[in-house]
């Protein structure tokens, strides 16, 4: 995809645990070469591009989007919530069913309201 900007809009943070874990960016890694290919392109997009519609990006909830990528034989999925200029990634799935579980989107929501409550 081709930007008309050479500006970000937004730019990425990956969502961190009191840990200081960062599972987005733990999930990227074990995916294939093609699946991290695809998925940064997709990211980038939003960062250069937002806000972006279906079918980059979907609404879900108040403060909540996911990012669609479409891989040869899977589906991935990023969810990000957007705060102070950042587009923070909370989850990452690989969907095996046209519905995203509630345990992936419950999760995604809890991050969600984390962030937003103050823990960027």
């Amino acid at each position: 995809m081709a930007f008309q900007s050479n500006e970000k809009i937004i730019t990425v943070r990956f969502f961190k645990t009191p840990a200081g874990n960062e599972p987005v960016r733990d999930w990227l890694k074990k995916q294939t070469a093609e699946a991290k290919k695809a998925i940064g392109e997709d990211i980038k997009a939003v960062e250069f591009l937002w806000p972006l519609g279906y079918p980059q990006v979907t609404k879900l909830d108040k403060d909540l989007w996911e990012i669609r990528t479409n891989l040869t034989d899977s589906i991935c999925r990023v969810f990000f919530t957007v705060t102070a200029g950042f587009m923070v990634l909370l989850h990452g799935i690989i969907k095996k069913d046209q519905k995203t579980p509630k345990q992936d989107l419950d999760l995604a929501k809890k991050r969600r309201d984390s962030i937003l409550s103050g823990g960027l």
